[in-house]
């Protein structure tokens, strides 16, 4: 089983951002990061979890741990109807993020993911290692 943490931070919202994952495979600890200027704390939360299943090799089984409620419901829940309505949210709205949306549509369908919300700063050791790692990434700008 890959165990992935993941977050993403924005200095200003919108303004500078990053991400990071921390992966858990094969008895070794991965940390990726990345950044990007003029992004949103959302749009960095989706990346951290989109770039750590491109790391991984396909059809594993995996868990992913984000302190991001957005992420975690927007890709167990809300996802389907969003592709069914012309990614249109409830309201007729058109849903932010989409391309970001679908490629992290399309990085889970090649994994069996069990996705987990853990609250942010709350003395999770990985959880709180991640979120200085993506405060990090997003101060390279």
């Amino acid at each position: 089983m890959i165990k992935i943490y993941t977050d993403g931070s924005c200095l200003e919202n919108p303004g500078n951002g990053g991400w990071a994952a921390i992966i858990f495979m094969n008895n070794e600890k991965i940390i990726i990061s990345g950044h990007k200027k003029n992004t949103t704390n959302n749009q960095m939360e989706l990346m951290a979890a989109i770039e750590a299943l491109k790391k991984i090799p396909k059809d594993q089984e995996v868990q992913i741990y984000t302190d991001s409620k957005y992420v975690k419901m927007g890709i167990t829940e809300w996802i389907e109807k969003w592709s069914q309505n012309n990614w249109k949210t409830s309201s007729k709205q058109k849903v932010k993020n989409i391309e970001l949306w679908k490629e992290l549509n399309e990085v889970s369908k090649k994994h069996k993911i069990e996705w987990h919300w853990v609250k942010a700063h709350a003395g999770n050791p990985n959880n709180e290692e991640v979120d200085e790692l993506a405060k990090k990434a997003a101060n390279l700008n």
